[in-house]
C-alpha cells in the first residue's frame, strides 16, 4: 500500500547547500554530500535536491555532484537544476538518480515532458512549479522560472492537466510565498491542484511542525509532503541541525493518512 512520504528539500547553490526565504535571503546551511550522509543515518523516504543555480547561470547539471550522489545516497533521490536536454536527462538517470525534477524546460517546450516520459518512463519525470499568488487577486496563482523572477504566461491548472497529459509522473507544487516561513502549507493551493489531476503531488513551502505535517495528511491522505527548513533548521533562533521524525512520529503520520481513505 503506498505511504505518505517526508521528503527533505536541499537547494544547492555555487557556494554550496542553502536555504531561503520567500526565494530571497540566502542562508548557508552545509555541504550537499555530508547533509546526505547524516539523511541516510535517519532514514529519510525520499530527498529532493535542486540546483537552483544552473538555469540561471546558463550551466549544465553539475555531474561530478551528481555521481557522489548517487554513490552515497541510500534513499530514492529526485534531483533538478540546468536539464536542457533528453541526454542530459538520461545521464542523470544512468548516475544512480531515480527521478529527474524538470521546470523551466517543461513550460517553454511542454513536449520535452512528453519525450522525457517515453524514454526514461513516467516513474521518472517530476515536474517542479514554483508559484505564487497574485497580487490583483489573491485567489489566483501565477507559475515563475528562474528562482521566482521570471513570471511565465501559462495559466497554473491548465498547464497541471497539460503536465500530466504529457506523461508527468508527479507534481511539486512549491509556494514562493510560503517558502521559509514554516507557518504551515497553502492548503487552498494544494487543494486547487489536488482535485484537477491525478498524478502524485508533493507540496513544498511552509512546513515548520509536526502538525503541520499532520494537518496535511489529515487532509489530503497519501500526499509527498516536502520541505526545506523543518529539516535543517532547530528552535526560533533557526541554528543549523540536520533532523528527520523518528519511526514512531513517522508511523503515527501513516497512521493519519490512512484515515483518509475509510
Amino acid at each position: 500500500m503506498l505511504a505518505p512520504r517526508l521528503i527533505p528539500c536541499l537547494l544547492n547553490s555555487e557556494e554550496g547547500l542553502i536555504k531561503t526565504t520567500n526565494f530571497k535571503n540566502r542562508k548557508y546551511i552545509g555541504d550537499p554530500i555530508n547533509t546526505v550522509r547524516i539523511f541516510n543515518e535517519k532514514q529519510v523516504d525520499e530527498i529532493l535536491i535542486l540546483d537552483i543555480d544552473a538555469t540561471v547561470l546558463n550551466k549544465q547539471p553539475n555531474y561530478n555532484l551528481i555521481s557522489k550522489l548517487g554513490e552515497q545516497c541510500r534513499m530514492p533521490i529526485c534531483y533538478g537544476g540546468g536539464i536542457k536536454t533528453i541526454e542530459q536527462a538520461e545521464k542523470i538517470i544512468s548516475l544512480g538518480i531515480e527521478k529527474i525534477a524538470i521546470s523551466s524546460i517543461a513550460l517553454e517546450n511542454p513536449n520535452f515532458i512528453a519525450e522525457a516520459s517515453k524514454r526514461l518512463g513516467s516513474q521518472s519525470i517530476v515536474v517542479v512549479l514554483d508559484v505564487k499568488k497574485s497580487r490583483i487577486i489573491g485567489k489566483n496563482y501565477s507559475i515563475y522560472t528562474k528562482n521566482g523572477t521570471n513570471k511565465c504566461n501559462q495559466e497554473l491548472i491548465k498547464f497541471c492537466k497539460l503536465a500530466e497529459s504529457m506523461g508527468a509522473g508527479e507534481l511539486v507544487i512549491n509556494s514562493i510565498d510560503k517558502d521559509g516561513k514554516m507557518d504551515g502549507y497553502d492548503f487552498f493551493l494544494i487543494e486547487k491542484i489536488r482535485k484537477n489531476v491525478n498524478i502524485p503531488i508533493t507540496c513544498l513551502g511552509g512546513a515548520g511542525r509536526i502538525e503541520d505535517f499532520e494537518e496535511l495528511f489529515n487532509k489530503f491522505g497519501i500526499i509527498g509532503a516536502a520541505a526545506g527548513s523543518f529539516f535543517v533548521f532547530k528552535g526560533k533562533f533557526r541554528a543549523v541541525l540536520i533532523q528527520y521524525p523518528e519511526k514512531d512520529i513517522k508511523d503515527n503520520l501513516n497512521l493519519i493518512s490512512k484515515k483518509y481513505y475509510r
